[in-house]
């Protein structure tokens, strides 16, 4: 789905899974320092966006979300994902009730295998589950603006800042008196520069959630009854995850950025090392330079100075080992 504000002067489309959002509306910095001031918008229209109503849906939703929403109160911003019976992330869910429905934003082309998945767990619970992204459009507006919010919206706030599920046919006209309208790199800058994880960027198939430091944010440990509760509870009950999420500090001096897939070695081994890890995000910060998150085996040594390719990084502890 290609978003109008493609159409804005200096568009510059994206690739890979955010295609239909621009990339950048021609000065990637200039953005990145208007969204950190608070001021701006990020089209995230791309972005599924699934809705679950009736009377049972926080009931039936706690039943098969890592997260405690039985009792969510109205406008509470919250984060849960589903897991496989092995424990291993399927979905994540960005999550706000409104009092009558639950809207979920989700990455982009997801939002149809979760709601199949959600459909056929049903069975004779009042809920009515809908893909709602032909409908409505997903904009964020950084922590600290002033922009406005519409009546009717919903609205799901957090410390980062706030999403608004808009309806579809308002994109144009509410960027065009609340913008200036910002790329999904600057955005993503930010995320990665915050520590937060994003589906199918820090995760492969065998993810589970505590690697990416998700408990306690996107799973609850006071509740069970839902699939891979197992395997959480065993972990963090009995083990340690094979891998943990970090944050790097890449070479300034490389004129390329390490794309995700990038094996990780230890510096002193040197380009033919041991595999440690590999790249998972890697953007252009317009204070801290290149950075990166990226999942390393969880015995690599916290002061280790590490090798992305050819690329020399630094490394600071995201999740404990």
């Amino acid at each position: 789905m290609k978003s109008p504000l493609l159409s804005l002067p200096g568009a510059v489309p994206a690739e890979g899974v955010d295609e239909g959002v621009a990339a950048h509306y021609g000065d990637l910095f200039r953005e990145q320092r208007a969204l950190a001031d608070g001021t701006g918008l990020v089209d995230l229209s791309h972005r599924g966006v699934v809705s679950v109503s009736g009377p049972d849906r926080l009931s039936w939703l706690h039943l098969l979300l890592t997260q405690h929403v039985t009792e969510l109160p109205v406008g509470q911003a919250t984060e849960a994902l589903i897991l496989s019976a092995h424990g291993h992330i399927e979905h994540a869910l960005y999550l706000v009730d409104d009092g009558e429905t639950v809207w979920a934003h989700v990455e982009p082309g997801t939002q149809d295998a979760l709601v199949a998945y959600l459909e056929s767990m049903k069975f004779f619970n009042r809920v009515e589950v809908a893909d709602r992204t032909d409908e409505f459009a997903v904009v964020y507006l950084p922590a600290g603006s002033i922009a406005p919010v519409p009546d009717g919206v919903v609205v799901r706030e957090t410390a980062h800042g706030r999403d608004l599920f808009l309806p579809r046919a308002s994109l144009e006209s509410y960027a065009a008196e609340n913008g200036p309208a910002i790329g999904i790199l600057a955005y993503e800058a930010l995320r990665v520069e915050g520590h937060r994880p994003r589906l199918g960027f820090e995760t492969d198939h065998r993810t589970i959630p505590h690697e990416l430091g998700w408990i306690g944010t996107a799973v609850h440990l006071q509740k069970g009854c839902y699939r891979g509760q197992e395997t959480v509870a065993r972990v963090q009950n009995l083990g340690k995850p094979p891998r943990r999420l970090v944050f790097l500090h890449l070479d300034g001096s490389e004129v390329h950025l390490p794309v995700a897939g990038t094996e990780l070695r230890l510096a002193s081994e040197g380009e033919e090392g041991r595999k440690l890890g590999f790249i998972t995000t890697a953007v252009r910060h317009h204070e801290l330079g290149p950075i990166a998150l990226a999942l390393v085996k969880r015995n690599v040594p916290l002061d280790a100075a590490l090798l992305a390719g050819t690329t020399a990084a630094a490394q600071e502890v995201v999740v404990e080992p």
